[in-house]
């Protein structure tokens, strides 16, 4: 029942996390030459920021248990070098960009694009976000294909 339960929570971690990250990254990304995707990005941003942490609260937690229960301690110093990063990109985000974000907005100077220094910054971040996202799922997905643990009982109604 643990395992499933590690695997629930980091699963649950990826879904949130992910998902979040794929709206506010494709708004940015969209948000670099076009007015209407900034304010939307801006807007946006209030709802996936709280989401990513979420996110990554549980994909933390879920893969150090997940990588405790199978024993694989270099996946496990893996995921956590993968989730350091992301944490550090996280902050970059939420303590540097959107209080600047929030400012524009208070100041009603949404619908104006972002400077070209700062949109080069959240393209690096993007790019850390995406390489590290993605790098851990698919860490966890092969170390999932490897597992060969406890064998779970097939449900009655599959004979």
């Amino acid at each position: 029942m643990e395992v499933f339960f590690a695997l629930l929570v980091i699963i649950v971690g990826y879904i949130i996390g992910l998902g979040a990250v794929t709206i506010i990254d494709l708004h940015g990304f969209l948000g670099r030459k076009s007015i209407y995707w900034t304010e939307a990005t801006i807007r946006t941003h209030k709802v996936t920021k709280p989401l990513i942490w979420i996110g990554i609260l549980l994909v933390i937690a879920g893969g150090l248990w997940w990588y405790t229960l199978i024993g694989n301690e270099f996946f496990r110093l893996l995921h956590l070098f993968a989730s350091g990063v992301l944490v550090i990109n996280g902050c970059f985000l939420s303590f540097v960009i959107s209080p600047y974000l929030l400012k524009k907005e208070k100041e009603e100077k949404e619908r104006k694009l972002l400077r070209a220094s700062l949109q080069v910054k959240i393209v690096l971040s993007f790019l850390f976000s995406v390489l590290f996202w993605w790098s851990s799922l698919i860490l966890f997905i092969f170390s999932v294909s490897q597992f060969r643990g406890i064998s779970l009982p097939n449900p009655p109604f599959f004979g």
